[in-house]
């Protein structure tokens, strides 16, 4: 499967909602950070992750993610992410990088 990714700035919160629909994988990984950081570059703040529509993501996902994290970070802004399906949230538990970033049940904002 493919991935859309939906990006747009929420000047009231000051941060970036980036919407995945889709499979973050080898073949969608790059663009998904190349598409994350431009916007990210033009309207610095938290960034906003909703994975209600994430289908899938492999390790070249969570190194994606973990690579705009570590940018992310140097500018004191944080990525939160939302609303995973059980079987990837528990890929973030078993990697322990639910320690990383900040995971929040579903409606939680």
């Amino acid at each position: 499967m493919s991935l859309n990714i939906e990006v747009k700035f929420d000047k009231d919160n000051n941060q970036l909602v980036v919407i995945p629909d889709g499979d973050l994988d080898i073949y969608t990984s790059n663009k998904f950070k190349e598409k994350v950081m431009n916007n990210f570059d033009r309207n610095q703040g938290d960034i906003f992750i909703k994975g209600s529509k994430l289908q899938y993501i492999d390790s070249t996902g969570l190194g994606a993610l973990i690579s705009i994290l570590k940018k992310v970070k140097e500018t004191k802004n944080e990525i939160f992410i939302s609303d995973l399906k059980p079987n990837i949230r528990k890929l973030f538990d078993i990697t322990e990088l639910d320690k990383l970033f900040t995971i929040r049940g579903e409606g939680d904002e």
